[in-house]
Parts: C-alpha cells; sequence; structure tokens
C-alpha cells in the first residue's frame, strides 16, 4: 500500500480547553474515500480543522503529506493549504464576481502568472464537474447544486492529493447531494483521497466508503454492515455541552443537521 497521506498517533483535539477528541488513531491512503459521522458537536468539524491547522494539536503524532503538524512552522501553513483542497457546505464564493473569476482568483494567490495556463486549467476542473458552460455566470445565478460543483472545481485547481468536504450535501435536496457525493467518489477512484462529514447516513448505503464515528470524544472505524441512523439522533447533554464549546464547529454543522432533516 501507498505511504499514507495523513496519519495521526495519539492525538487529541481541543476547542478552547474542551477535548473533543481523545486518542485519535487514523491513517488515510491515496484513493481512499472516508466518512466522518457523528452527532452534532461530536468534533468532525474539528477533527478536519486540523488538517489544514485551523486548530493546533497539542500532543500526539501527527503528519498531513509531509508536514509534522506537532512541529509545522506558521510560515510553512499556506503551503500545507496549497496542496489541500477544501470544499465547505456554505460555499464561500465570491458573490461579486464571475465563476472563472472566482477560479482565477484562487490560482493567481496560489502563484500561477501565466494567463494562457490559468486559462486552461480553469477549464479543465470546470469539465471535471460538469459545468464547462458556466465560467461566465455570477454565483447567484446558479442553484446550490451547481455552486458547490464550483466549490469542488476550485478545491481541485491545484490538483490536490487531499480533499476535504465538510457536510457537502448539507444545503442541498436529496437528489443533487447523491449527485455531489458521486462526483466526489469518482474524484477519489482517479487517486484523491476524499474525506467527507456527513449526517445523511443514507449516502453510506448507496455510495460505500470507509466509515469513522466520533462519539464519546473517540474516533472509532466503523465496520458494520448496516449503520443504523438511530445512532445520530439528538445529541446527549455531554453533546449540548460540547457544542457550547465547540462555537464554530457546532454553528456550521446546527444548518447541516436542519437542512438534512429537511432532506430526510
Amino acid at each position: 500500500m501507498e505511504e499514507a497521506l495523513i496519519r495521526y498517533r495519539n492525538v487529541s483535539v481541543y476547542q478552547q480547553e474542551l477535548c473533543v477528541l481523545d486518542e485519535v488513531n487514523l491513517e488515510f491512503h491515496p484513493g481512499e474515500f472516508v466518512y466522518l459521522i457523528g452527532k452534532v458537536g461530536s468534533g468532525k468539524t474539528s477533527l478536519l480543522k486540523t488538517i489544514y491547522c485551523e486548530l493546533d494539536i497539542s500532543q500526539g503524532d501527527a503528519r498531513v503529506l509531509d508536514y509534522d503538524l506537532m512541529r509545522i512552522k506558521q510560515r510553512h501553513i499556506p503551503q500545507l493549504r496549497r496542496r489541500l483542497g477544501i470544499v465547505f457546505q456554505d460555499f464561500q464564493l465570491l458573490t461579486d464576481r464571475t465563476v472563472a473569476a472566482n477560479l482565477a482568483f484562487v490560482l493567481k494567490a496560489t502563484g500561477w502568472k501565466n494567463k494562457a495556463e490559468i486559462e486552461e486549467r480553469i477549464n479543465q476542473v470546470l469539465r471535471l464537474v460538469g459545468m464547462e458552460n458556466k465560467g461566465y455566470k455570477m454565483p447567484v445565478e446558479l442553484s446550490g447544486g451547481e455552486q458547490q460543483r464550483i466549490v469542488i472545481a476550485r478545491a481541485m485547481l491545484n490538483s490536490p492529493q487531499i480533499i476535504l468536504a465538510d457536510e457537502p450535501t448539507g444545503n442541498l435536496d436529496v437528489e443533487t447531494g447523491r449527485r455531489i457525493v458521486k462526483l466526489l467518489q469518482d474524484i477519489s477512484a482517479a487517486g484523491s483521497l476524499v474525506l467527507m462529514t456527513t449526517h445523511n447516513l443514507h449516502l453510506l448505503q448507496e455510495f460505500p466508503g470507509r466509515v469513522f464515528r466520533c462519539e464519546d470524544h473517540r474516533l472509532t472505524e466503523v465496520t458494520d454492515e448496516f449503520i443504523d441512523p438511530t445512532r445520530l439522533n439528538s445529541p446527549t447533554q455531554e453533546d449540548g455541552d460540547a457544542e457550547d464549546v465547540e462555537e464554530e464547529d457546532a454553528d456550521v454543522e446546527d444548518e447541516e443537521n436542519g437542512s438534512d432533516a429537511q432532506e430526510e
């Protein structure tokens, strides 16, 4: 098997003073499609944030690509992030410019200078997500599913080895969500590691992958043939306490949970 792209050994994940995940052990490789599931406030988004250094790791051994996250210098974090593709639930597209201009902005910010090469790469990623005729559109002119495809195209601009997708179907209807997950799975099949958080357990049945559950401050790989959706119902009091501390994590995931409830 190829060398791991992400490897954590006995890592603890904190939000402020609260440990939300303890003794995290994981190892992910190229071409894997991985789900993170768990209740609101259980640490899914916090775990993703440690991978792109939005949250620090204070203990354990954590490596992402060639970087030791325990010792990474601040000036090297942008270099790491350029090698990752991040898909946010709320899109985070620049609303004052076209799709093509959104993508060009990212390429220029990551060191691309040749105009023809920038245009060619934009066309390539738009074709990849089936949006080759939408480059002239403004984000407001696109549906939610189309905007999410553009976000995936943006994540693919620098051919990352790792895609992090935080509830990418949370604001989408069921059928559009299915198409987005199929697209991410296709990207994984082409060789990228895709790590995706979700509340929608029905996706796990249709689009198989490795499954890890965040629960009771632990990350555990799920090997059950059938995953019981009732395991992810309303949070316990302990989870509620975690939400109060995980402000950013819970704010994002509260919106996702409401959207998924409507879908189901």
